[in-house]
């Protein structure tokens, strides 16, 4: 195996999805980055906007699209749109998603019903109106942001980590089923990783920090820079036998049991 070659994703045109910011938007520079053309889509014109300002920035050519995930229609629309703009999509990422931070108790279940839809309904439709674009041309990559959620519970987060476990078992699921298309299935499960929206929490002395540094081996916060590598491996035919598999950047955290008091 010649390396480089096997790590390049040259002519290969990759949709990531709701990548107009944040996780994002560092997955898919990096698959701009070792050579895969970029489309993806957000819900709202104004992301959608500000991610096709921002990749300009970066110097990359990316096509945005305004489509919600959770529409089927759409999704098989905006599928085809790609096919003519860019070309027949050899790499999903499944990244859109949302979380309601509620306690179970007092969560309605049109809020639980929400999360299920953005983050595991979706990425069904999405996969699904992928798959026989993958198998007409032999074969293509799908990865799933997934999260630690999909291992662990944690107080407020029910309805996430119910799809985030849900979507571990769809990767498996279409690892499965299309592994003899040469469709490799795998997911991403990011640790805590330091974004805008994490940057309260971050503060120096807030007790949610402590709590994140003293559980993570590594000691720090991840970046959006932590999980490029893993996303362009598990996008190229380096990881052409690696399928059902969610490879966690976590720095540690699930390894770890903690600090004795």
């Amino acid at each position: 195996m010649n390396l480089p070659e096997a790590f390049s994703l040259s002519g290969k045109v990759a949709l990531v999805t709701g990548a107009s910011y944040g996780i994002g938007f560092a997955i898919a520079t990096a698959l701009a980055g070792a050579g895969a053309r970029i489309a993806f889509n957000d819900i709202s014109q104004a992301n959608l906007d500000k991610g096709l300002a921002a990749y300009k920035e970066a110097g990359i050519e990316a096509h945005g699209y305004l489509c919600d995930v959770t529409d089927e229609p759409a999704v098989q629309a905006l599928v085809a749109r790609i096919g003519e703009d860019v070309g027949p999509i050899d790499i999903l990422v499944n990244n859109a998603g949302i979380i309601k931070r509620i306690p179970m108790e007092e969560m309605a279940a049109g809020d639980f019903r929400q999360v299920i839809d953005v983050d595991l309904t979706a990425p069904f439709i999405v996969a699904k109106a992928v798959i026989p674009v993958m198998k007409k041309r032999g074969g293509g990559k799908i990865i799933n942001i997934c999260s630690m959620m999909s291992e662990l519970g944690r107080e407020t987060v029910s309805a996430y980590a119910a799809a985030k476990g849900g979507l571990k078992m769809l990767t498996r699921n279409i690892a499965s089923e299309y592994g003899a298309f040469n469709i490799q299935c795998n997911g991403i499960g990011p640790g805590y990783i330091a974004t805008p929206q994490t940057a309260p929490l971050r503060t120096p002395g807030h007790p949610f920090n402590s709590f994140i540094l003293a559980k993570t081996p590594a000691n720090r916060w991840g970046t959006p820079e932590d999980l490029k590598g893993p996303a362009v491996f598990l996008a190229s035919s380096a990881s052409d036998f690696v399928n059902g598999h969610i490879l966690y950047v976590d720095g540690g955290i699930l390894a770890y049991i903690g600090k004795q008091p």
